[in-house]
């Protein structure tokens, strides 16, 4: 998708902005539900992930969903948004190298995939920030 000569000026602007807000509701939305889901019920993650072999469970599921919680919320409003999306964007890969490669699974397929295309999302992000509709606009 490309620009037309016809669409310059602010309403190409206007709709880019729009564009990476939209963008950064849907990326942030499942990350800020998961971070909140793991930090209200840490047991149960941390039983999960000791059940997966991550060492110390309990730390380890403070720590992901401090990080997706706060990493989702600040995608969301556009604060630090590039060094946000390249650590959510590490991390994404990570908990999917960990969780996710059981590839003859379907489930774990569908995640697989799914991991590697918000992944690509938060890549965009990276490059090109979070639009004129954010507090880290510059």
């Amino acid at each position: 998708m490309s620009i037309s000569a016809t669409d310059t000026g602010a309403s190409a602007g206007t709709a880019a902005s729009a564009t990476l807000l939209v963008g950064r509701i849907l990326l942030s939305a499942m990350y800020i539900m998961a971070g909140f889901a793991k930090l209200t019920t840490i047991g149960a993650t941390a039983g999960w992930f000791g059940s997966i072999g991550l060492p110390a469970p309990t730390l380890v599921a403070i720590l992901v969903g401090l990080l997706e919680l706060g990493g989702g919320l600040a995608i969301l409003v556009g604060y630090q948004t590039r060094v946000v999306a390249v650590a959510l964007a590490v991390f994404t890969v990570a908990a999917t190298l960990i969780a996710h490669t059981d590839l003859a699974d379907m489930n774990q397929m569908l995640f697989f995939q799914k991991n590697l295309a918000i992944t690509g999302g938060f890549l965009i992000l990276a490059v090109f920030g979070p639009g004129a509709w954010a507090l880290g606009k510059r």
